[in-house]
């Protein structure tokens, strides 16, 4: 009995390893069990978007952001299978009235009907999937760039958007600065926005700047373009291309010397303070910032010396007196450029402490300091004057001459040995004989 019940498990057990992967024997061995084929087995994986799952995946704790982690990581993109795709149109490409064709053409009703086969559309599908997520630098030509590449400072952002029936015709505004500020706050923890800094003119003497403030930086360069449109204000410019004269301007610690130019010599100056001068419309300066160079106080601090200064015709009438420009392409003759309109006061009315100078009275009675440059180390070396000697005769004609009349005692070359002839002309000076006679006399 024993036997038999060993040999009947034997078979059991040799069939069960028989079945297919889908069947299951039943504990008493008489009857198969179907498998579920299909698992409705849910996870993460197709819970959670694709753009999540990566970021848990490619993603760095505060903590670990603070301690300089994760910098290197770059987000991965997920292809979307679904781009390209159109309803109706595909690999067999066949015409589907109603779908990718009209079901009426005129006064005929479409059929279905397959067109011939198109060799490029999956290659189409392939490169338009792979062209997803690809960041395209924007191409600027070097007009258009700004201080640095293809950044927004120093780049034209458009004029300000019209208020009614105002609008700005001939503005032209220009970013000066884009960065990331951070502000703690106590409920909502640590908020991040975009600031920009703006200034806008019409190159004709109005110009405006102000500051924008927001989550994204389309707002942001729209709040600093209109609000700097809202505070325009009025600039002197003297022959539509200078300063009427030299001036100092100080804001918090930066300091800015500006001297006045004549026509063509350009805009030396620093960066800021060229692209304002290019919006205000002012085409020579010189201007020298000592001091921060924190850009928001370069802007406010030109800005300041702009409206500070004084016209001709003020100047004159604060103090009595013409006003007289030497000019060297004049030969230094003078010129009255302003009068009073009052009478001028006489050499009696005028105290002797009082600033005439026209450039330190623009200056506050200040007088900029001018440092001399120090002649180069290799001046003060022996090799310097042996250098010198060789060059002289080279370089000064006239010194040449002295040498050679002290040398030889008159100007002759090397060729005077050879050709006696070949000596500068000397007018003969007729010798007067003075005989006794005329001594005594």
């Amino acid at each position: 009995m024993a036997t038999k019940i060993l040999k009947a498990c034997h078979l059991i057990t040799k069939c069960a390893q028989n079945l297919p992967k889908n069947y299951l024997l039943s504990p008493t061995g008489n009857t198969l069990i179907l498998k579920n084929c299909t698992r409705n087995t849910t996870s993460f994986f197709n819970k959670l978007p694709a753009e999540q799952i990566w970021k848990g995946v490619t993603s760095v704790s505060n903590a670990g952001k603070k301690r300089g982690r994760g910098k290197g990581s770059s987000k991965k993109v997920a292809k979307n299978l679904n781009r390209g795709q159109v309803i109706g149109v595909g690999k067999a490409n066949i015409l589907w009235p109603g779908l990718s064709a009209p079901i009426m053409r005129g006064r005929e009703l479409v059929q279905q009907q397959k067109l011939p086969t198109d060799p490029d559309y999956e290659n189409r599908l392939i490169k338009m999937r792979d062209e997803m997520g690809t960041f395209r630098r924007i191409k600027l030509s070097p007009i258009e760039r700004g201080w640095s590449g293809a950044k927004l400072p120093g780049r034209s952002i458009g004029p300000p958007d019209p208020i009614g029936e105002d609008t700005f015709e001939g503005f032209d505004t220009k970013a000066l600065e884009m960065k990331i500020v951070f502000n703690m706050k106590g409920n909502f923890g640590r908020k991040r926005r975009l600031s920009v800094l703006a200034v806008t003119g019409n190159g004709n003497g109005v110009a405006g700047f102000a500051l924008g403030k927001a989550v994204d930086t389309k707002a942001a360069i729209r709040k600093a373009k209109n609000r700097a449109g809202q505070k325009l204000m009025f600039i002197n410019i003297y022959k539509n291309h200078t300063v009427y004269h030299d001036f100092f301007t100080q804001f918090g610690k930066t300091k800015i010397f500006v001297s006045k130019k004549p026509e063509g010599h350009g805009l030396i100056c620093h960066r800021a303070i060229k692209t304002i001068c290019e919006v205000v419309g002012i085409k020579d300066l010189y201007a020298k910032v000592e001091g921060s160079t924190n850009l928001q106080h370069v802007v406010k601090a030109f800005f300041l010396g702009l409206l500070k200064q004084k016209t001709h015709q003020e100047i004159a009438e604060e103090k009595r007196l013409h006003l007289v420009e030497f000019k060297k392409e004049n030969d230094y003759y003078p010129e009255i450029v302003a009068s009073p309109s009052t009478e001028c006061r006489k050499i009696d009315e005028i105290p002797t402490d009082e600033v005439l100078d026209f450039t330190q009275y623009c200056l506050d009675n200040r007088i900029v300091l001018k440092k001399k440059k120090l002649p180069p180390a290799y001046t003060k070396q022996p090799s310097w004057q042996i250098y010198l000697k060789k060059q002289e005769y080279i370089r000064n004609k006239p010194m040449v001459r002295q040498n050679i009349m002290a040398e030889y005692g008159e100007l002759r070359s090397f060729l005077t040995d050879q050709y006696p002839e070949c000596r500068p002309f000397r007018p003969e000076v007729e010798s007067k004989e003075t005989t006794e006679e005329e001594l005594n006399q």
